[in-house]
């Protein structure tokens, strides 16, 4: 056991599992000082054995930017406006509150009902709402066409969307990317999640702007939902549950290859 103090090591894990064991601790304390001991010759990152977290990492934080979640909270106003609601900018300051108020339901829910759970959710929370937002864009030949109607629809579906986002994606993907890396990748799994999060967020927002000139908004929205339906095919298909397992335990399942 590499663990420089056993017995404090025992205290916080029955605090934290209370369920759990003494032995399943003990043992479990055992598994965590054998996966940080400094090896002789540390391993690559990029082979095979790490090709599942990698991908994992990869396409979580790709989907979690277009869902188009930056799109919106940066150009949230002219949207808004465009949309026809009157007061755009305090419009907006409603999304923020409602993202602060759901990412505390997320964080409520996360170890509740688990992470894929979570973005079960989150995905369908976004189909909803990003369709709906399609929907009433298209239904008029001009922005200046929008009625009070479509208006209070696109507000009511952005909010939902940025509820959906804190309860789901939002919630989910920093906790689940730390999750699925072994001890001694973790730090590179993060920072290649990070990376792909925020290269993603860059090209979308600066892609945009040219793209709202040229491009009714109703498509943009339709092709955000599109990617969220892609998403949930993903969901459903490819991403383990992480809830309940020990970075042991997800460590020895994504390690193995087919």
């Amino acid at each position: 056991m590499n663990i420089k103090k056993p017995k404090e090591a025992v205290i916080i894990f029955q605090k934290i599992n209370r369920e759990m064991s003494l032995t399943k601790i003990e043992s479990l304390i055992t598994e965590i000082g054998e996966s940080t001991k400094t090896p002789s010759q540390k391993s690559n990152f990029w082979t095979k054995k790490h090709s599942k977290p990698i991908a994992l990492a990869i396409v979580i934080a790709a989907f979690n930017q277009l869902s188009g979640i930056n799109i919106i909270l940066y150009f949230a106003p002219r949207l808004l406006s465009m949309a026809g609601i009157e007061d755009a900018l305090a419009s907006s300051v409603s999304l923020g509150v409602t993202n602060l108020i759901f990412t505390f339901v997320g964080l409520w829910f996360i170890d509740r009902l688990g992470r894929k759970s979570l973005l079960y959710v989150g995905s369908l929370g976004y189909i909803i709402s990003l369709g709906a937002c399609a929907f009433a864009f298209l239904s008029v030949n001009d922005v200046s066409q929008m009625t009070t109607g479509l208006s209070w629809l696109v507000l009511i579906s952005i909010m939902v969307f940025i509820a959906s986002h804190a309860v789901g994606q939002g919630a989910v993907i920093w906790v689940f990317i730390s999750e699925i890396f072994p001890n001694e990748h973790r730090a590179y799994g993060q920072a290649l999640g990070s990376f792909t999060h925020w290269f993603f967020a860059a090209l979308l927002t600066f892609l945009f702007p040219l793209a709202i000139e040229q491009i009714d908004a109703g498509y943009i929205f339709g092709f955000f939902s599109l990617m969220m339906v892609l998403q949930l095919l993903w969901v459903k298909t490819k991403v383990p549950e992480t809830k309940g397992k020990t970075l042991e335990e997800m460590n020895e399942l994504l390690s193995k290859t087919k």
